[in-house]
């Protein structure tokens, strides 16, 4: 017991760990997973999965794929697929089963296999998973309509590749006469209809469940958890492997759903799917032998070489014909197809069943995949961002920030930040407070930011920061709250939020961070930008520094952010760092010439409420307040 505790103790310490150091060292996170299972497995013999979980092992990892599976249903929205639809359906339906017939072909004319392993194999190779092409999109930072390509086909063909593999294999066992015919056609449209019906159908169930308030709030994560693990159980009885198009049904079903809950479920989930995919990539990689390994030839080698040069490139390209798709989404799309969990798990899954049923070289199948996996992980996930730039279908790498809140203020300084070459987008849910922004094409989203609508058409992943500019703290402050896992809670800012230390009473996981480092309401900011005050971008040099820059600032000048030359945006209220050469400061002061006359003012005013000056000009001299006013306004 002791020793299974510490065995899972190395997993989930090396799987997050691997993660983290992906994050640090911007790589690929999957790479760095399948070293350390390769490290954990056959390279020390610590880990021996099959062995030290027993019969436990199979189903552990079956249910930890269906639940990967429907937390990638969850993330696919219809609204972002309608420029796509036609081009991610014909690779469904098209390129497919062109992938299963020309794989199963050159695994056995070229890698040698048998056809019944051939057939196996090849349906298990049309999937792409999701485990692996999600991270990749998050790093590469693609357009919107190829990364819906790659993510929609990517979720929706894991379950039907291994539908595939079923059919493949329920072949095999009626040509080898131990399954009847004539049961076969049956059973296979039967676990179709019950896989995609009764997914619809549990799916709506939650939805009913949870908007009508029949489930409490604080239980239902774990009852979707659980529903999810029921489902893929119950319609595996009926097929085998059917269960995982169940759950991608109720991904989809969910994800498309009015539930105001819907974000934090996908949070909790998301956070689960991180620590399974971490694990099970390390245990199915331990799960490797020295022999498997050694198995793999210059035939193995070519099938590979096939698969990725010729057999995707041409399964694409026809598939893909008139759909509206351009050449160079087509192009990407026809060499970027990873695989990952599904493929793994499925192979190893039907190569015990061939295995069982006397087929020779089943064995060599898991293999086969790995060498697959790790070929495509690896050549994928270090040539995805390097051909999206080539084909122009990375998006702004620039980082940009978002402006919640169109009052005059916001929109100058939105005007300053796009002079500034900084991507911005501004956000209100009235029109007449856009205006200005958009006369000056400033891109701007009209409606509210914190309703489901913004969340589809608003990508938090254009954005680096977001500032909420409103009258009002405590929407402000939902607004950083909403944004705030998206974005991280060091990135989201709010005008006039108090001190950080002053924050007795208020949670610090509510609201965002203070714009500047002395808090500035949104009225103070109105009544400057009535008085004259302007923002103002210089660029400091070696020999205008920061010193000097500081000391020629008008009196009360609000120094808000920075930009570095690489573009990286540092906002002055988080750091204690200064600013150094080629760096532009962006503030919020009263131009040089006002700010001389103010002084210019200030100085005389004092010098008339001298004693004497008094005493010559009015014995009663005006309250302080009233005084101070009037010199704003002369200025």
């Amino acid at each position: 017991m002791d020793d299974i505790v510490l065995k899972l103790a190395v997993i989930g310490a090396a799987g997050i760990g691997a993660q983290w150091l992906a994050w640090r060292l911007h790589l690929p996170a999957i790479v760095l997973l399948l070293a350390a299972g390769f490290a954990a497995g056959p390279a020390t013999g610590f880990l021996d999965p099959a062995a030290d979980f027993g019969t436990a092992y199979r189903p552990m990892v079956s249910i930890a794929v269906a639940i990967i599976l429907f937390e990638g249903g969850l993330t696919l929205n219809y609204a972002e697929i309608r420029d796509t639809s036609t081009a991610v359906r014909r690779i469904i339906m098209y390129a497919g089963p062109l992938t299963w017939g020309m794989a199963a072909f050159a695994a056995h004319h070229i890698g040698g296999l048998s056809w019944p392993t051939a057939a196996v194999l090849g349906a298990i190779l049309v999937v792409t998973g999701p485990t692996v092409i999600i991270p990749l999109l998050r790093q590469a930072q693609l357009d919107a309509r190829p990364a819906s390509l790659l993510r929609w086909e990517a979720i929706v063909n894991d379950p039907i590749g291994a539908l595939f593999a079923v059919v493949a294999f329920e072949v095999i066992m009626v040509y080898i006469g131990l399954h009847e015919a004539d049961n076969l056609f049956v059973l296979i449209v039967m676990g179709a209809v019950v896989a995609v019906g009764g997914g619809w159908a549990v799916g709506r169930l939650l939805v009913w469940s949870f908007v009508r308030g029949h489930v409490p709030e604080y239980l239902k994560a774990p009852v979707l958890l659980a529903t999810v693990v029921a489902a893929y159980a119950a319609t595996n009885m009926v097929l085998e492997e059917a269960g995982l198009l169940t759950v991608t049904v109720m991904g989809v079903v969910l994800a498309n759903s009015r539930i105001a809950s819907l974000t934090d479920m996908r949070r909790f989930k998301e956070t689960v799917t991180t620590l399974l995919v971490s694990g099970i990539f390390i245990i199915l990689t331990a799960s490797l032998s020295l022999e498997d390994i050694r198995s793999l030839d210059w035939r193995a080698a070519a099938f590979v070489a096939t698969l990725l040069l010729i057999i995707r490139p041409i399964a694409i390209m026809l598939a893909t014909i008139g759909s509206g798709a351009t050449l160079q989404e087509r192009i990407l799309t026809s060499w970027i197809a990873p695989r990952g969990v599904v493929a793994v798990a499925v192979s190893g899954l039907f190569g015990t069943l061939l295995a069982d049923i006397g087929v020779a070289d089943a064995g060599r199948m898991v293999a086969f995949s790995f060498a697959v996996v790790v070929t495509t992980i690896v050549l994928h996930g270090f040539t995805l961002s390097p051909l999206a730039r080539l084909l122009k279908l990375k998006k702004a790498t620039r980082p940009g920030i978002l402006i919640v809140g169109g009052s005059r203020w916001s929109t100058a300084l939105a005007k300053k930040l796009t002079e500034a070459e900084v991507p911005v987008m501004l956000a209100d849910q009235n029109w007449n407070h856009l205006a200005e922004a958009r006369l000056a094409s400033i891109p701007v989203y009209f409606g509210e930011v914190l309703s489901e609508n913004a969340h589809h058409v608003i990508d938090p992943k254009h954005f680096s920061s977001l500032i909420a500019t409103g009258d009002n703290d405590a929407y402000n402050a939902l607004v950083c709250t909403d944004f705030g896992p998206e974005l991280g809670r060091g990135n989201v800012f709010q005008i006039g939020r108090i001190d950080e230390k002053a924050r007795q009473s208020l949670s610090f996981t509510l609201g965002g961070r203070a714009l500047t480092k002395e808090p500035v309401s949104f009225h103070d900011l109105r009544e400057k930008l009535l008085q004259g005050w302007t923002f103002q971008l210089t660029r400091l040099t070696e020999e205008y520094g920061w010193d000097a820059y500081e000391s020629s600032r008008p009196e009360g000048a609000l120094i808000l952010l920075w930009i570095k030359p690489s573009g990286a945006i540092v906002f002055a209220a988080t750091t204690a760092n200064t600013p150094g050469p080629n760096d532009r400061v962006l503030s919020f002061a009263m131009p040089k010439d006002e700010a001389r006359a103010e002084a210019a003012s200030k100085t005389a005013r004092k010098a008339e409420a001298t004693p004497a000056a008094k005493t010559a000009k009015d014995p009663t001299p005006l309250p302080k307040g009233d005084e101070t006013d009037e010199g704003k306004t002369q200025s």
